[in-house]
């Protein structure tokens, strides 16, 4: 996440540095907290926070937890990881839902830290999880506050009550009321109420947004706050609970690239959980708010969980199971692989996912390089095949794939790279469906994938020596049935043979004469 990367960077370089120590002294944790410090405190965390945080880890890193530990670097690790989930909140808060529909939501914050977008953003998850938002347009100040609320409702396909045209005319009081009446009637059970925004904390503002929640009696109320504000943003949270107070903190433009860090220090300062989380412009970039996981991204720990639930959203099962089905029957094409890059789309930014992997903040440039639209320029190459080139790769001549390339704007050799891959991974899948071992390039045949008892080698001497080379086709198969016979395990666990038939009472007999019984 670009918003705590310097943070991020810091704090895993001062454990870097604790790890290559296999006992820890006093001086080693004073050092390490004096680290974190710096680290917070650059990061724009608030000193009262940093100096309550530094305490407790200090304290703790101290005490037997650590002492008495096989591993001590990893236990402050383990320390600072539970107290910045702490400095987050503690524990997820989800919304709370009223009793008697309609849920009213009022949005507040300063103008420009990202309300409108927000309100699109949550009635679009709302609408996925089955509920009916009404977004009421109550910013009348802001020059096309309206009009632009109205876009972003048509987006997320989400009903708008918008009565007055705003820029300056209208009463946003009167417009929440009705509102919240008009989703009543029109049996809505979520309003979300868009409120007018200021560039600075004034009583004006204070006034208005304190007279609509007073006419509305709203369920939840969401201060939105910008992540890259500053220091600016713990005063501004406090003006606003003072003056407004809010149940809820709602994090946006956590995708930028400052330092952030004041984000962690409102829910400590106000005691008012984190909700939700912005990570982006699309309307699908929001995310519930998890300050374990949050702490876990902070420090390079990764965020499988969320990784896990957003492939669960954007994959669908029983696409799921039919592609399972092709791997194993040997039938993946071209046109089953353009529908995986498209659920892979669904899922948002390629480096945002890779992001979330344990230690990826050690390949930050790796992660930088990382092309994004390669995914696109893949998808436009095989977009611009014919279904019968899709679906069998080997009709691509030289004609074939000049037309392709010119088609998908790419050359001849993006064509052919990308057909090689293509038929490479298809190999890989084929061997892996048989039961085989992949061989990968530049690795070797992977050690431990293939049969029990059974080596490349054997594989290989096997393959040159029993197969017949017959060009009778009907003789060829008759040599190869009886070399797949011949092939067959002949022992038993009970030292017969595994075609021979159980022994006669002549045999019997004959066994007995040579032993010299009658």
């Amino acid at each position: 996440m670009a918003t705590f990367g310097t943070l991020s960077d810091r704090l895993t370089e001062t454990f870097r540095n604790l790890r290559t120590k296999g006992k820890l002294t006093a001086s080693d944790v004073d050092g390490t907290v004096r680290e974190i410090r710096r680290a917070l405190l650059d990061a724009d965390v608030a000193l009262v926070v940093v100096k309550d945080f530094t305490a407790k880890v200090r304290e703790r890193a101290l005490g037997d937890e650590v002492n008495k530990a096989l591993n001590p670097a990893q236990q402050v690790v383990q320390i600072v990881n539970e107290e910045l989930v702490q400095i987050l909140g503690g524990e997820q808060r989800r919304l709370q839902f009223a009793k008697t529909a309609p849920t009213v939501i009022m949005l507040a914050g300063l103008q420009g830290s990202g309300k409108t977008t927000f309100a699109g953003k949550l009635a679009k998850q709302l609408e996925g999880e089955g509920h009916t938002p009404l977004l009421v347009a109550a910013d009348l100040q802001r020059p096309n506050a309206v009009n632009q609320l109205q876009v972003v409702a048509e987006q997320a396909g989400a009903a708008v009550y918008a009565p007055q045209p705003g820029n300056g005319v209208g009463d946003p009081v009167k417009v929440s009321r009705e509102g919240v009446d008009y989703a009543r009637r029109q049996q809505h059970d979520v309003v979300i109420i868009d409120t007018a925004g200021r560039l600075g904390v004034d009583a004006e503002l204070m006034k208005q947004a304190a007279d609509i929640r007073k006419a509305v009696d709203p369920d939840e109320v969401l201060f939105v706050i910008d992540a890259m504000i500053g220091q600016d943003a713990v005063n501004t949270a406090k003006a606003f609970q003072e003056g407004v107070d809010f149940t809820g903190v709602v994090l946006s433009k956590l995708d930028g690239d400052a330092r952030g860090g004041a984000a962690l220090s409102v829910a400590s300062i106000t005691g008012r959980p984190i909700i939700f989380a912005s990570t982006g412009e699309r309307l699908e970039d929001l995310e519930a708010f998890h300050p374990d996981r949050m702490a876990s991204r902070i420090l390079d720990l990764g965020d499988i969980l969320t990784l896990i639930e957003q492939a669960q959203q954007a994959f669908d099962e029983e696409e799921a199971v039919k592609m399972a089905e092709k791997l194993a029957t040997e039938q993946f094409t071209l046109e089953d692989f353009l529908d995986q890059l498209q659920q892979m789309k669904k899922m948002g930014s390629m480096k945002k996912m890779l992001g979330m992997l344990p230690g990826m903040g050690q390949m930050k440039q790796q992660l930088e390089d990382f092309d994004e639209k390669e995914i696109d320029r893949t998808e436009a190459i095989i977009r611009s095949m014919t279904p019968g080139e899709r679906r069998n790769p080997k009709v691509l001549n030289g004609s074939r794939r000049l037309r392709i390339a010119r088609g998908s704007g790419m050359t001849v050799t993006d064509v052919n790279q990308l057909v090689a891959r293509f038929e490479q991974a298809a190999k890989m899948m084929k061997t892996v469906a048989r039961g085989g071992t992949p061989n990968i390039p530049g690795m070797g045949a992977v050690p431990g994938m293939g049969r029990p008892g059974a080596s490349s080698k054997r594989g290989k001497k096997a393959k040159s020596s029993g197969g017949s080379r017959s060009g009778n086709p009907a003789k060829r198969a008759a040599e190869n049935a009886g070399v797949a016979t011949a092939s067959q395990p002949t022992g038993s666990g009970f030292g017969l043979g595994g075609g021979a038939k159980a022994p006669t009472e002549a045999d019997l007999a004959e066994i007995q004469k040579l032993f010299g019984k009658s």
